[in-house]
């Protein structure tokens, strides 16, 4: 095993596997400018390497990965330092269409908390395994931003208008409604994580077919909770289908007049209080199908 110099990033071969590991577990492995870089750097190398068969990306304590460092992002804005954020901007974009694109399957283990930049490291990929320890949210339009790094492009591949619920709410989901809703592939017990690690490793292939046969063995199907989200998606569909943001949240109030749902009122409060350019860049992005 070998690390960055300040061990934020480790990366170790097993067998024809390359593992990589976010180790900012304190940061919940909030991922800077570097570390994507770094990143960027060892997906490009593994491409090349014909000893590496798969990639299997995970973070280290209760967080995959938050994201990107935001705050650093908006001290360059501030400082009117925009070339910095373009680099890193691109930088991201690239590494995230490496994953795209990559005839190298990546397992993603979702063990803990998928937000925002996070996500989109995992979601491009072929395979997210969710857990009864996932929790998966993207937070942008609360916090002025709107979901990136080609973030539109799965949110708008949801089942229904549950992708604009997700995008412009910032609704949190667990491993359940990953899994239902299509974000993740595979739902594993955490208790089983380190044997199916072992497996996929011992499988030595590059075969999607073969990987997802291993992950089959080790999954089960999630039961959705009452309150979830999901349960009420022709509410979501008929709420969130509107061309506009004053359109949906017009629709969830008057649902929430005839409906005494608690679930309404929260995705209503969680509208009200984001940002209104930033929910108009996310509905935008996301309502093209």
């Amino acid at each position: 095993m070998w690390s960055d110099e300040s061990e934020h990033l480790l990366v170790e071969d097993k067998c024809s596997a390359r593992i990589f590991t976010l180790n900012k577990p304190k940061q919940l492995n909030v991922v800077t400018a570097a570390m994507i870089a770094r990143l960027l750097d060892l997906y490009l190398a593994s491409a090349q390497d014909p000893c590496v068969k798969l990639i299997i990306l995970k973070g280290r304590g209760r967080a995959f990965c938050v994201g990107g460092d935001i705050v650093t992002v908006a001290r360059h804005a501030k400082q009117g330092n925009w070339k910095a954020n373009i680099i890193d901007f691109r930088t991201a974009l690239t590494m995230m269409y490496v994953i795209a694109t990559q005839t190298k399957p990546q397992v993603a283990i979702l063990n803990g908390i998928v937000m925002g930049g996070g996500a989109c490291a995992s979601i491009h990929g072929r395979f997210r395994i969710a857990t009864e320890n996932s929790i998966f949210a993207m937070p942008e339009t609360a916090l002025g931003f709107f979901p990136d790094m080609g973030s539109s492009h799965f949110l708008s591949r949801l089942p229904g208008f549950f992708g604009e619920y997700v995008g412009l709410t910032g609704a949190w989901l667990d491993g359940a409604e990953m899994f239902a809703c299509g974000l993740a592939t595979h739902f594993v017990p955490s208790e089983r994580l380190e044997e199916l690690e072992e497996a996929i490793v011992k499988a030595d292939s590059s075969v999607p077919a073969v990987i997802s046969s291993v992950i089959e063995k080790f999954s089960e199907m999630p039961t959705l909770k009452e309150d979830s989200a999901y349960r009420r998606l022709d509410i979501v569909n008929k709420c969130f289908c509107g061309a506009t943001v004053e359109e949906i949240v017009a629709a969830l109030e008057k649902e929430a007049a005839e409906n005494d749902d608690d679930w309404i009122s929260t995705a209503i409060y969680s509208l009200n209080k984001a940002s209104p350019m930033s929910l108009k860049n996310t509905l935008r992005s996301v309502c093209i199908k």
